[in-house]
């Protein structure tokens, strides 16, 4: 079996990924034109090999590389930072990961040993994190970063009938559009294991999203960041910029109808499965209520979030998040619970804490600043009372 170009650059982008971190230095793959096909300083994608746009640190090392017909380099620099590992054992370890990703690519049913091991992955079916790190890396898959869940409803694309409306008997029409999507994400995120996707069936295909703050760097708008305190929640407004710029792209690349939904992330490997019911339930719900072509979260799920979803934790958790702002400020959940104490009547309100009205209008304004959320609207003001029954009937159990 011969290398194609794609297994050649997926080769090259799993080498990349892998031994840049482990060097902690900066590592190039570049094919036998010397154009750089993968690389830790993205920047340097598609241009002829030069260490000023990969980095300031020296060359240290260049591996050639031969796969079937194809040929490059793997070239290491400085990155600055850490200790210089010697070239013996660079050397070394980058032989072995280029023997390593090339078994699995020369895998006959490579496709689907790495869709199975995702869908085994999110649906908890591995007895230890140990397991799922000895099969990952095997597959060629990293999880050495915290990541979260996109998942992507494209079964219009995916499953649609070919042409004159012929079947599919043999699943390979449905194959090729699996990976002409992932092909757009993998583009969409320009490394490879930044985002490591698998098709799960049904038409849906899994994003496992690295989601650290340097991860989703241009998603993060400072300015507007709420602070959260749970780490669950950490980083999530940047991840639905992130998933909502990839919805454009798959949208235009697919033409069809899409559907989105996000997961929070949770700690340990496999927390990845109960980010992906996250991101189901919110994508369920948010299909059923809202329609497709949109992307859903369960924080932005209004109180539909507390009704729809049957897992208490998943919901106190959420009325944890909302309510969050509020922590700081006892005078805004008195104001709050008076308020609802009062059937939302500012006069009542203000008279049964011994307020001015405009005080009352100046905390009712305060808090929907802070929480996103006006308790002078019905739909709002409904979900900020079942946050504060929620939080208060968990707390009170505790």
């Amino acid at each position: 079996m011969t290398i194609s170009s794609g297994q050649f650059e997926q080769i090259a982008a799993s080498v990349t990924e892998r031994t840049a971190d482990l060097l902690s230095a900066h590592v190039s793959v570049t094919d036998e034109r010397g154009v750089v096909v993968a690389s830790s300083a993205r920047r340097a994608i598609g241009f002829t090999f030069n260490d000023r746009v990969v980095g300031s640190g020296r060359e240290v090392l260049r591996i050639p590389i031969r796969l079937e017909s194809r040929t490059g380099e793997v070239i290491v620099t400085e990155s600055g930072r850490g200790d210089a590992v010697p070239p013996k054992v660079a050397r070394a370890l980058i032989d072995l990961m280029i023997s390593q990703a090339a078994v699995v690519a020369h895998l006959p049913n490579g496709y689907e040993l790495k869709n199975k091991f995702i869908h085994d992955l999110l649906m908890d079916s591995f007895a230890s994190d140990d397991d799922v790190l000895r099969e990952g890396q095997v597959l060629g898959m990293d999880f050495s970063k915290p990541r979260a869940v996109i998942l992507i409803d494209a079964s219009d694309f995916v499953l649609a009938a070919g042409d004159g409306g012929t079947h599919d008997a043999d699943g390979s029409a449905v194959r090729r559009r699996v990976q002409s999507v992932i092909a757009s994400i993998v583009a969409f995120f320009n490394l490879q294991n930044d985002a490591i996707c698998g098709y799960i069936g049904n038409g849906e295909i899994a994003i496992l999203k690295a989601s650290t703050t340097r991860d989703l760097v241009a998603w993060h708008e400072q300015d507007n960041e709420r602070i959260v305190v749970s780490p669950s929640w950490a980083n999530l407004s940047a991840l639905k910029r992130a998933a909502d710029a990839l919805f454009g792209r798959l949208r235009h690349d697919t033409a069809t109808d899409l559907c989105m939904g996000i997961g929070r992330y949770h700690p340990g490997v496999r927390g990845l499965s109960r980010s992906y019911r996250d991101a189901a339930m919110a994508l369920t719900l948010g299909k059923r209520l809202y329609g497709r072509n949109q992307v859903h979260c369960l924080d932005s799920l209004g109180i539909a979030a507390f009704i729809g979803v049957s897992d208490e934790g998943t919901k106190v958790d959420l009325a944890r998040h909302l309510l969050s702002p509020l922590d700081a400020e006892p005078d805004l959940l008195l104001t709050l619970d008076a308020f609802f104490a009062n059937n939302c009547s500012p006069s009542a309100t203000a008279g049964a804490i011994g307020i001015h009205r405009n005080t009352l209008s100046y905390r009712l304004d305060r808090v929907t600043t802070l929480i996103g959320l006006d308790p002078r609207h019905f739909d709002q003001a409904v979900q900020i009372r079942a946050a504060l029954l929620l939080r208060s009937f968990h707390t009170q159990a505790a």
